[in-house]
């Protein structure tokens, strides 16, 4: 019979000790757009399929804005573009708190600060997930729970029944059919409650946007607290966004300590 303990210190810790590394080179990460000069061709725009990318001109040329909130990383705009101004970024910080975030210009833009988050929740947080018809970011909300990524050692929990969450994660769509089931969720939970649109489904809809289903995403009648891009965002990404609502910083230099990195809150 074979002996647990015996397989155990042989395996080893398995868990990450560095926070938020960089993507391996054989994923895919989301495009960030750089300062190189924009030719203005509209190649890129032309080649997105969720209109995430768009052109546009000032007196200094062409503006290029891209919409992470709509991103599907597909990588289809990095390689249209011929300047080198939408390039990919291979960092798993991509979570923010704010929707105005997510949009990323060649050009300085003024980003609607977020609210102080809640010091309550810097401990613990125990989530509710609910799925709205995502599988495969249901499935990186599940690797981020294994040993790996270890979710549990932030004190974060997935629970049951959302009268026991703190936090609404929601993935997927959120089609018109979902809108009732998804309302009374958010209704059952006591205050203060939390609510973290994971993967691109749920922040716009994505591909299903603008559909006979009316699937734009959380619907703007319940404030979202964080969102995850991604079509699906990485575990550590969503991780990311999770902590940033319990109130952590999550600073490059915090990665030499696996606990360290998520001390402090964020001002």
């Amino acid at each position: 019979m074979r002996n647990p303990f015996l397989a155990i210190a042989r395996t080893g810790i398995q868990t990450q000790r560095e926070l938020f590394p960089d993507l391996p080179a054989e994923a895919t990460g989301l495009p960030t757009v750089t300062a190189a000069p924009c030719s203005g061709c509209g190649e890129c725009a032309a080649a997105c399929p969720t209109q995430a990318v768009s052109i546009s001109t000032d007196t200094q040329g062409p503006v290029v804005t891209l919409d992470r909130g709509r991103c599907l990383g597909c990588q289809l705009c990095v390689r249209a573009c011929a300047t080198g101004t939408i390039t990919e970024d291979r960092s798993t910080r991509t979570a923010t708190r704010t929707r105005s975030a997510l949009m990323h210009s060649n050009r300085p833009q003024l980003i609607q600060s977020a609210p102080a988050p809640s010091r309550r929740f810097m401990r613990s947080l125990h989530i509710r997930e609910v799925s709205t018809g995502d599988n495969a970011s249901d499935l990186e909300v599940l690797a981020s729970t294994n040993a790996i990524f270890d979710l549990a050692r932030f004190g974060v929990h997935i629970v049951a029944s959302p009268r026991y969450a703190d936090a609404l994660l929601v993935t997927g769509p959120v089609g018109r059919g979902m809108h009732d089931a998804l309302f009374r969720c958010y209704d059952a939970m006591a205050e203060p409650r939390l609510v973290i649109a994971v993967g691109v489904s749920a922040i716009s809809g994505g591909l299903f946007r603008d559909g006979y289903a009316e699937a734009n995403g959380v619907p703007n009648d319940i404030p979202v607290a964080a969102y995850v891009p991604g079509d699906p965002p990485h575990p550590w990404s969503i991780i990311h966004g999770i902590l940033l609502v319990m109130g952590h910083k999550c600073e490059p230099a915090c990665n030499n300590d696996p606990l360290a990195g998520v001390i402090g809150v964020q001002n």
